[in-house]
C-alpha cells in the first residue's frame, strides 16, 4: 500500500486529492496546522479513513516529525498562503510560508529520506505580466504580486533540490481550477454564490472589480489528476496544467446569473476598491507537454464548471 502525505488536505484540492489517493488504495496522512478553531468541513466525510498530523510550514521540527511518523512514499505540497489580494496586505507571511515553507518540505526530505517523491503546487500566477502567449513551461515569469514571487521561489527551490539532490522533484503550474469546495473570497466562488443569494433573495447586489481580467479556468477534479500523474512517471519535470481556453470575469457573471434567469447588469456593481495594485490581465495556458507525456487533458468546460458551481451554491443555501 503506497502512502501520500498532504500538505494543505483541508483546502479545495487537497481534500479532492485526497479522495483521489483513497479511491488508489493509498494510506493518506494531511498535515494541519494547530488552531483554536478547525476547520474541517470539506473532509468531514473522509475524515475516518485518513491520518492528520499537526504541523506548521513556519516549523522546521514539526515538518520532520510529521515525515517521520507518516513514511510517504509522495508528498504532496498544497499548502501556501494562497489568496492574491491577502498577499499585498501580509507579504512576509505569504513569503515565509508561500517560499520559505517549500525549502523546509525539501530540507526534510534531503534529511530523511531522498526517496520520497515531491509535487509542488506552482502557479500561473508567476508569470503575472505575461510575456508570451499561451505560457508554456518555458515562458519566462514576471509575477505581479507578493504571492507571484513567492510561488517562483518555490518552483525554483523545487528544480535547485532535484537537480543538486537528485530528489524526485516536480512542480505542477497549475491555471486557475475551481469546484463547489472553492474558498469563497475566490472571484468564481464569490459570483457563483452571489448570484445563487440574489436568485434566493438573500442579497440585492454583487460588488465586483476587474470584469475585463481574462483567465484560464478549469476543473479542481481534473487538475487533482494531474499531480497524481506527475509522480508516477520515471523522471520528474515540471508541467503546465490548463485548459488553453480563457474567460473573462464578465463571462463568468453571465453564465453564474444566466444560468438561474437573471439580468447580470441589473444586480453587478463595479466597485474600484477591489482592483489590484497590478493587474494580471491575460493568463492562458498551453498543456501540450501534460497531454504527451502524461496522457491528460482536461475533461469538464468552463460552462459545464460554473453551472456545477452555481447548483451546488445554490443547494447549499436552501438548507
Amino acid at each position: 500500500m503506497k502512502k501520500a502525505l498532504i500538505t494543505g488536505i483541508t483546502g479545495q484540492d487537497g481534500s479532492y486529492l485526497a479522495e483521489f489517493l483513497l479511491d488508489k488504495g493509498y494510506k493518506v496522512a494531511g498535515m494541519v496546522r494547530r488552531a483554536s478553531t478547525e476547520s474541517f468541513e470539506r473532509i468531514d466525510h473522509i475524515k475516518g479513513r485518513i491520518e492528520l498530523k499537526q504541523a506548521d510550514l513556519l516549523d522546521q521540527l514539526s515538518i520532520i516529525d510529521a515525515i517521520k511518523e507518516s513514511e510517504p512514499d509522495e508528498i504532496y505540497n498544497l499548502a501556501a498562503q494562497s489568496f492574491v489580494p491577502t498577499s499585498w496586505t501580509q507579504p512576509i507571511l505569504t513569503g515565509e510560508f508561500t517560499a520559505l515553507g517549500v525549502t523546509r518540505m525539501l530540507e526534510a526530505i534531503r534529511h530523511i529520506n531522498k526517496k520520497i517523491k515531491f509535487y509542488q503546487a506552482s502557479s500561473s500566477e508567476m508569470f503575472g505580466k505575461v510575456q508570451q502567449m499561451p505560457q508554456t513551461e518555458k515562458t519566462p515569469f514576471y509575477p505581479r504580486s507578493p504571492y507571484g514571487v513567492a510561488k517562483v521561489y518555490g518552483h525554483w527551490i523545487t528544480v535547485n533540490y532535484r537537480e543538486s539532490y537528485n530528489i524526485f522533484a516536480c512542480s505542477g503550474i497549475l491555471f486557475n481550477h475551481e469546484s463547489p469546495r472553492r474558498g469563497r473570497e475566490f472571484v468564481t466562488r464569490k459570483v457563483t454564490e452571489g448570484a445563487a443569494k440574489i436568485k434566493l433573495g438573500l442579497a440585492k447586489e454583487l460588488r465586483l472589480g476587474n470584469l475585463e481580467a481574462k483567465r484560464d479556468w478549469g476543473y479542481a477534479k481534473d487538475y487533482i489528476r494531474a499531480m497524481w500523474l506527475m509522480l508516477q512517471q520515471k523522471e520528474p519535470s515540471d508541467y503546465v496544467i490548463a485548459t488553453g481556453k480563457e474567460h473573462s470575469v464578465q463571462e463568468l457573471v453571465e453564465i453564474s446569473f444566466g444560468h438561474l434567469g437573471l439580468k447580470w447588469k441589473d444586480y453587478v456593481v463595479i466597485d474600484p476598491a477591489l482592483l489590484r495594485p497590478a493587474e494580471v490581465d491575460h493568463l492562458v495556458g498551453d498543456h501540450s507537454k501534460a497531454k504527451k507525456e502524461l496522457g491528460w487533458e482536461p475533461q469538464v468546460s468552463f460552462q459545464e464548471l460554473i453551472e456545477m458551481m452555481v447548483e451546488a451554491d445554490l443547494d447549499r443555501l436552501k438548507k
